[in-house]
């Protein structure tokens, strides 16, 4: 490899050099390096995240869930034939992570400091959001949606959304695509307008969970939901109306966009989350000059993301992988499940630290929707679930090892887990 050392000061390039041979380390010992080379860097160069950063069309995209599978869509969508993206595709979105990213595209040799314009496209934490579009200054902010998750370590979910606000007007001349039927996350997107910056862009479907929409972020007062719409009945604030509108099934799912474009999906992925994902994703690349045809195009040959979504072929069957780590997340899984055939579910459930400590959230899952489905009840805590599943009448058995539950299971079988029970259950299965 080949570092552009005239193309960068000399603090930043050694901090180049220096991330370099400790990832180079950390995969030769068998770890994927998708932090520690941002973190030596940043060490070196406090600044280094500015430095590679600059002159490049920077997207970020933030929200509870949904967005590596977002980031992936959208890089995907502005990659194109002749056209490198860099993005986090292993999902370390906090700064060392995205540093570690742009480092990646620096070392395959995409665009530096001062060169040729390039594109990154970044998920990135919602308590990250502010420092990573200090470094930045993204010309796209996308706000996918805001639900509780991890209360232990990111706080209340309305604190989130406020935060997040903040960070949006702070950055007036970046392009917000935001989620309309939000109520948190239709008031952060706001933030843009009234600082003085162009109005969102609004992506539209109806969503199930509004668990998180019962308070203005406005006001404080109370939401009503009519239907698809919402308002505030003490300030009037209410639901945008959408500027990119998904309807349809898995079958018919079509995008409405501005000017009465409409734009088929034929989508790999399953599930309606996955084709709100992909509104979005046609959102952004219409606002940095793709066509919606071409964009869905792109995204037809997507069949999984980090091993979402992935199949596996195992002796006796097949198992497919699936995440969901909070309330919302399971809206959308049951909605997919729902879509499918009936088969049996193993639902693996950890509370290491980064799935967060607290599993009180199991007793906000629609899990009575599980009843027609055999059912088993995997992972660190396995028993909460299992009383959890006791309460809403679903007859289930106890495994002590998820893998292992789908392995003795002949046919095909969804594996669900939260995000380390996920992450186990994917390192031993692909």
């Amino acid at each position: 490899m080949t570092l552009p050392r005239g193309r960068l000061p000399v603090r930043a390039w050694a901090a180049v050099v220096a991330a370099r041979l400790v990832s180079g380390a950390a995969r030769r010992v068998g770890r994927h390096g998708s932090v520690i080379g941002g973190r030596v860097a940043t060490v070196v160069d406090r600044r280094v995240l500015a430095r590679l950063a600059a002159g490049r069309t920077v997207v970020l995209v933030t929200g509870t869930n949904g967005k590596t599978t977002t980031t992936s869509m959208i890089a995907r969508v502005l990659g194109g034939a002749d056209q490198e993206v860099a993005t986090n595709h292993l999902g370390a979105n906090m700064p060392d992570g995205i540093t570690t990213a742009l480092l990646d595209d620096l070392a395959r040799g995409g665009a530096t400091s001062g060169s040729d314009q390039g594109v990154a496209v970044m998920e990135v934490d919602e308590s990250y959001l502010g420092e990573v579009a200090a470094a930045t200054d993204p010309r796209v902010i996308v706000l996918l949606n805001f639900s509780r998750d991890q209360l232990d370590r990111v706080g209340e979910v309305r604190t989130v959304a406020r935060r997040v606000g903040e960070t949006v007007a702070a950055h007036p001349r970046a392009r917000v695509v935001a989620f309309a039927d939000d109520v948190l996350c239709a008031g952060a997107g706001l933030a843009a307008s009234g600082a003085g910056g162009r109005a969102p862009v609004w992506v539209s479907s109806p969503t199930r969970w509004t668990g998180d929409a019962g308070v203005c972020p406005r006001c404080d007062g109370a939401v009503g939901h009519a239907g698809v719409r919402w308002e505030c009945s003490v300030c009037g604030l209410a639901r945008p109306d959408g500027d990119w509108t998904l309807t349809g099934d898995a079958r018919t799912a079509t995008v409405h966009g501005p000017g009465g474009t409409t734009t088929s999906l034929d989508l790999a992925l399953p599930g309606h989350a996955n084709r709100l994902n992909a509104a979005f994703a046609l959102a952004v690349g219409a606002e940095l000059g793709v066509a919606p045809a071409v964009a869905a195009a792109r995204l037809r040959g997507l069949e999984q993301v980090g091993g979402r979504y992935r199949t596996v072929v195992r002796p006796g069957g097949t198992t497919r992988l699936l995440l969901a780590k909070n309330p919302a997340g399971w809206a959308q899984v049951l909605d997919l499940l729902d879509e499918g055939p009936v088969r049996p579910v193993v639902v693996a459930v950890n509370s290491r630290e980064a799935d967060g400590r607290d599993v009180s959230w199991l007793w906000d899952v629609e899990f009575e929707r599980l009843a027609r489905h055999p059912l088993i009840a995997a992972g660190d805590r396995a028993q909460d679930l299992s009383v959890r599943l006791a309460y809403a009448g679903v007859a289930h058995r106890l495994a002590d090892d998820a893998v292992a539950a789908t392995r003795d299971t002949v046919g095909e079988i969804d594996l669900v887990g939260n995000y380390t029970a996920f992450h186990d259950a994917a390192r031993v299965l692909t």
